[in-house]
């Protein structure tokens, strides 16, 4: 299906979905969340802003389920960031995975003293390993990086995946792995894309790569237009949290 005709599938699906199932949030506003919840579930890509008072950034994401490689040029082309894979705290924990500053801190190398602990922005990196599947040539092509984050995906399903992560993958690679440390916790675009998935009833399993524009970070305006345009659910950190807060034993959605 060409792709301007699954956007408009897309959205009548999940505004068919919200009229109908949801009620309203305060004075007629629909739930965000959920609207991008439903957007995944239905494969759709979702444009997530942290927030002003954080990195004041856009980044476009997707289920790793629907990585495939047109995807992959999507976000390289229309956003342009670091195309990275987050892994909620569970999964990453079976598959022993260990964030990249805890690597730094146990070695005995001179490096270790550009450990970073705190970014600009004053959260500790997300950061683990960057990886490759073993199927793949290089690993930085559309194909591959898509072979490699499905493979991912399917990982994530699996009760004891630690064995086939060690055996199928390996590293440095060219898909860059990120851990949630949950959104109670922090309140990044890993925490956030995983919180989505959640509630979307999916794996902890999200790509997600920074909307670039001239020399900076694209504008929020510029992102929720690029969202707007391709009928993508925009939706911004606080409404994120504030919906989690509203889950966890708030007012009945």
């Amino acid at each position: 299906m060409p792709s301007l005709y699954k956007a408009v599938a897309t959205n009548f699906l999940v505004d068919t979905y919200l009229l109908v199932g949801w009620k309203s949030i305060g004075v007629a506003v629909i739930d965000l969340a959920e609207r991008a919840a439903q957007q995944l579930r239905l494969g759709s890509m979702v444009v997530i802003y942290d927030g002003d008072e954080r990195e004041g950034e856009a980044d476009l994401v997707v289920h790793a389920q629907n990585a495939e490689p047109k995807t992959i040029e999507t976000l390289r082309r229309d956003a342009g960031g670091l195309i990275c894979l987050a892994l909620d705290a569970g999964f990453a924990k079976a598959l022993g995975l260990p964030f990249y500053t805890d690597i730094l801190e146990a070695s005995n190398l001179p490096i270790r003293a550009m450990e970073c602990t705190k970014t600009a922005y004053g959260d500790r990196p997300a950061f683990a390993i960057p990886i490759n599947h073993k199927g793949v040539y290089t690993g930085i092509t559309d194909n591959d990086r898509s072979l490699t984050i499905t493979k991912m995906a399917e990982l994530a399903e699996e009760k004891n995946p630690a064995e086939s992560f060690m055996r199928d993958f390996y590293s440095p690679g060219h898909v860059f792995l990120l851990i949630g440390r949950g959104i109670e916790n922090r309140h990044g675009h890993t925490e956030l894309s995983l919180e989505l998935a959640r509630r979307a009833g999916l794996s902890g399993a999200m790509v997600l790569c920074e909307m670039l524009g001239s020399g900076k970070a694209l504008s929020k305006k510029d992102a929720e237009e690029y969202a707007r345009k391709r009928g993508l659910a925009f939706l911004e950190g606080k409404d994120m949290i504030a919906a989690g807060a509203r889950t966890d034993g708030g007012d009945d959605i």
